[in-house]
């Protein structure tokens, strides 16, 4: 079993930055490979980016390219997403996911372990 609690969210203007973490317990952390996912209201779960399980690759959506950065630091068991030049249209719930099989997989159904989400909104 892996527990994962994101902290960080909250409400920034358009423009602004916010950094999300999620703290890790359980299994292994540093075998786990991470992802960031959001939610908006009546729109399908998406995956923001991914990392693998040491750090060395990562994937990102279109649409975050350029503005978010997903980290992790394995002795403290988290991992990060660096939020830059908030849009309007990055208000989601964002949840941190954990698994063993695939960095890179963008169905949600691909990931065994979840967060609660923390909540990002960003006002024009």
């Amino acid at each position: 079993q892996v527990q994962l609690v994101e902290s960080g969210g909250g409400s920034v203007q358009a423009g602004g930055s916010l950094r999300l973490s999620c703290a890790a317990s359980g299994r292994t952390f540093s075998n786990a490979h991470m992802a960031w996912f959001r939610q908006a209201p009546g729109k399908e779960r998406e995956r923001v980016a991914g990392i693998s399980s040491r750090g060395r690759s990562t994937i990102y959506a279109d649409s975050v390219k350029g503005r978010f950065t997903i980290s992790r630091d394995n002795a403290k068991n988290t991992v990060y997403l660096q939020m830059n030049s908030l849009k309007p249209g990055d208000t989601a719930v964002y949840s941190c996911a954990a698994d063993y099989n695939d960095y890179a997989a963008a169905d949600p159904a691909s990931w065994k372990y979840w967060g609660q989400g923390t909540q990002v909104t960003v006002s024009s």
